[in-house]
């Protein structure tokens, strides 16, 4: 933006009292004249939001990251019951790695475990799985005929006889795999969680189980042995609920990152304007404005989470960017000898329309946001569009009525000022001159051919973006991460992965085990076992191939489907009632559960695909198969709505931008020439996400919107003072050179301070967070860069008509200088 009028040759007013305070327009008498008034509601308001704001709690919701109106979730939300566990469940793997779970102590914790989770708030109890939990049985023909009961043997008490028959037990329910690890050295609890809690009606505290998970759960791998030796017992906790306590655990970190990028970013600026008194004001305003917007979000009831924790590094980023504007300005101001009240005035005036125009245009970019049907993304658009719109209050008000009282210092005012009658004199040195030349033909044609060529190879890498998330484990930390580790343990040593595709099979009351059913449900499982990234399949059709063989002596010709409804309805009733996240105890819902070896999206992809071909070729009006549950049920659904919002939010983002280009610009090639760098940067940055193997996701999304709304700026502030200029009659050379004169520095001012703001992200221990900070750095950088050598490049070619027309009477010679 510009710092002042192209021409200072009126006299500057050093006395205050020789100024008018009637002039201006209504806003800036009514800010100004009432300086005092203005700083006391800003007291008042502080005060109001830096309590509420410290009312705000963390938390996480697993409700709020899936989309809850996709068709899969609806499935799922209607089923879960029924199927308890088939979406978000914690499993606790306990280790022994002195030995074996046939081992008294090590049973006894598994036994503690087992008690202190199972009345934890937020816990499924009905369909908690464990070695100790009655519901775990095995069946067997015995001489004596049918056989079966818990596992775990009554009245157990470790002697070699209790121990021998829980041997025997495991040995018989076919636990190996499932809640037995493979060597036989670790066993599961398998607890689902409710998404809200029905003692109280409220939603599951996250942060708080998790909390309770490491303080009565981890701390039993301290439990001593019979001979008081420790235990060397280790314990695995996977599922969401652990996830959000490991992700906000690292919030405290991400504490210390958001100091380090308030100190990077003022760091720049002091560079900038060497004046410790203006940069010390826009920190503080900046800090300001992440208060206020942490108080309206606990205002509005909102909460933060590992998503909106990022936030106030953008609002804290972009606050002081624009800060830094006005401050420049007054700077500049009072370098010629006007009065700091006169020179705040001035530069309100002239940049308070222009500023509140891009931020208003920052504002639209992270509102589009709001066609993603996530929740947790919707809250990210709606309290980053809060947090901007704050800044017009902070950056654009505030800072010009502060600088009024407090002024700049005069060595910084005299070398800003002799720097800027210096950069007239001598084009700014070599940068500036090789700026201006990317007007020349020569320098804008092989400009635009290299911005043509990088746009191509481009578009040829990002065909290979991929939507969902690309990483084993959890993605949104770090590989090596505590939570990661365990997840890979539980994969390797029970050969069955977390990441489980639910298949609900819906028939009528009492008839999910009919032949018929049966037979549907068992090709379904063969079929998606041939599916690549399946490891294995499970369906009530299995559980009553075991059923019908045990009568059968074990023989193995008798593990068959039998038609006699009497053995296979019969079966399936004995098989729900011990095993309820297969069928539902009306037999009136069922499952196929497709274990997968990730939760990639080409596997996604490939699973869905078959899913919906074997449902369009077999449901009836008896039977429907129904997707999805599990974690990489719910995983694909939501890939399927980023995918197809990625797509939405471009076309609305850029519309946006070409809409509000169109009225600052009023001309369709200046639209062109703010439009293309633009749509390069973007396409670089998807092309960047290829090449650093990152997916289109819930935490990536929203990069480009929010890199092309802040990039928007850039031309805002060029093309601006570039268009009046040859609108004056001057031509694209000098129009060009007068445009960097008066905002090529604050421009590049704007791109560092934002992309020190987020550079710090890089080293957060949340993964998804280094992703945004990685991209979002590169996107601030190179649409600066893209804005500083491309626009005149493209001017070049779209927009040295309009100084021809200023020339040829066309335009008024005394327009004003500055953004309209």
């Amino acid at each position: 933006m510009t710092a002042h009028h192209a021409r200072d040759d009126t006299p500057p007013i050093s006395d205050v009292t020789q100024f008018d305070p009637r002039s201006g327009s209504w806003l800036e008498r009514l800010i100004f004249n009432h300086r005092r008034w203005v700083l006391l509601l800003c007291v008042l308001i502080t005060g109001v939001l830096g309590w509420r704001a410290s009312h705000l709690t963390v938390n996480a919701s697993f409700e709020r990251m899936i989309p809850q109106s996709h068709e899969f979730i609806r499935n799922y939300n209607t089923y879960k019951s029924d199927l308890g566990g088939m979406g978000n469940a914690l499993r606790i793997v306990v280790e022994n790695r002195n030995g074996d779970i046939y081992d008294p102590a090590y049973l006894d914790v598994v036994r503690q475990i087992t008690d202190k989770v199972t009345v934890m708030p937020g816990v499924d109890r009905a369909w908690v799985r464990s070695l100790w939990m009655p519901g775990v049985r095995w069946n067997a023909i015995t001489e004596d005929g049918m056989a079966g009961g818990a596992v775990m043997p009554s009245q157990f008490d470790g002697s070699p006889q209790k121990m021998e028959q829980f041997r025997l037990n495991v040995s018989r329910a076919g636990l190996t795999g499932d809640l037995i690890s493979l060597d036989n050295r670790s066993s599961m609890i398998y607890v689902p969680l409710l998404d809200t809690i029905p003692e109280t009606g409220k939603p599951l505290d996250y942060p708080a189980l998790a909390k309770r998970l490491d303080n009565e759960i981890r701390v039993l791998e301290r439990t001593p042995d019979s001979k008081g030796r420790p235990l060397k017992v280790t314990v695995r906790i996977v599922g969401f609920a652990q996830l959000v306590g490991d992700m906000i655990k690292g919030l405290g970190q991400v504490a210390t990152f958001f100091l380090a990028a308030a100190f990077v970013a003022a760091a720049v600026v002091y560079v900038y304007t060497r004046c410790l008194r203006s940069t010390a004001l826009l920190l503080f305003t900046a800090l300001l404005s992440v208060v206020w917007l942490l108080g309206l979000m606990q205002l509005l009831g909102y909460e933060i989470d590992p998503y909106s924790i990022l936030v106030p590094f953008l609002v804290f980023a972009i606050g002081l960017s624009h800060g830094a504007q006005k401050m420049n300005g007054i700077m500049q101001d009072i370098g010629r000898g006007v009065h700091k009240y006169v020179a705040a005035r001035y530069t309100f005036r002239r940049l308070f329309l222009a500023g509140l125009t891009a931020l208003l245009a920052n504002v639209f970019g992270f509102a589009v946001l709001l066609v993603i049907d996530i929740p947790v993304i919707r809250d990210m658009a709606i309290t980053t569009s809060i947090g901007v719109s704050v800044l017009i209050f902070t950056a654009l008000v505030l800072v010009p009525v502060l600088l009024s009282y407090l002024g700049v210092g005069r060595k910084a005012a005299a070398r800003a000022t002799a720097a800027h009658g210096r950069s007239n004199r001598e084009s700014n040195g070599a940068l500036v001159r090789f700026l201006v030349k990317c007007t020349t033909p020569r320098r804008a044609w092989i400009l635009i051919i290299i911005a043509l060529g990088l746009g191509m190879d481009a578009v040829g890498v990002r065909s290979r973006l991929q939507v969902g998330d690309l990483d084993p484990g959890a993605p949104e930390l770090r590989a090596d991460s505590r939570y990661n580790r365990d997840v890979a343990f539980l994969a390797s040593n029970f050969g069955r992965s977390t990441d489980q595709f639910v298949v609900f099979v819906k028939s009528p009351p009492g008839e999910c085990g009919k032949f018929e059913s049966l037979v549907q449900m068992e090709r379904l499982g063969a079929q998606l076992e041939e599916v690549p990234g399946v490891q294995a399949t499970q369906s009530l059709a299995d559980k009553v191939r075991y059923y019908t063989l045990v009568p059968g002596e074990g023989n193995p010709k008798w593990m068959s489907l039998s038609r006699d409804p009497r053995i296979t309805e019969t079966g399936a009733s004995e098989m729900a009632a011990n095993n309820p996240d297969i069928a539902d105890f009306r037999c009136e819902m069922a499952s196929v559960v497709a274990y997968l070896s990730d939760h990639r999206a080409p596997t996604l992809t490939r699973v869905v695909q078959k899913v919906k071909e074997f449902a369009a070729q077999n449901n009836t009006a008896q039977r429907q198969f129904l997707l999805a549950g599990g974690s990489a049920g719910i995983e694909a659904a939501t890939n399927q709505v980023v995918e197809k919002a990625s797509v939405t939010v471009l076309l609305l983002l850029y519309s946006s931008v070409i809409v509000l280009c169109a009225i600052a610009f009023r001309s369709w090639r200046a639209v062109l020439v703010a439009l293309i760098p633009l749509v390069i940067t973007s396409l670089l940055c998807e092309a960047l996400m290829v090449l650093l193997g990152i997916g289109v996701k819930v935490a990536t999304l929203p990069v480009i919107a929010l890199g092309v709304g802040a990039g928007v700026d850039y031309a805002l502030y060029l093309l601006s003072v570039q268009l009046t200029l040859q609108r004056r009659g001057a031509s694209l050379t000098d129009a060009y050179r007068g445009a960097l004169m008066f905002t090529g520095k604050v421009v590049a001012l704007v791109g560092f301070t934002l992309a020190a703001g987020v550079v710090t992200w890089v080293f957060s221990p949340l993964k998804f967070q280094a992703d945004m900070g990685i991209l979002l750095t590169f996107m601030f950088l190179w649409n600066m860069v893209g804005a500083l050598v491309l626009i005149p490049a493209l001017s070049h070619v779209l927009l040295r008509g309009e100084s021809r027309k200023a020339r040829a009477g066309n335009a008024a010679p005394d327009a004003p200088l500055g953004l309209t």
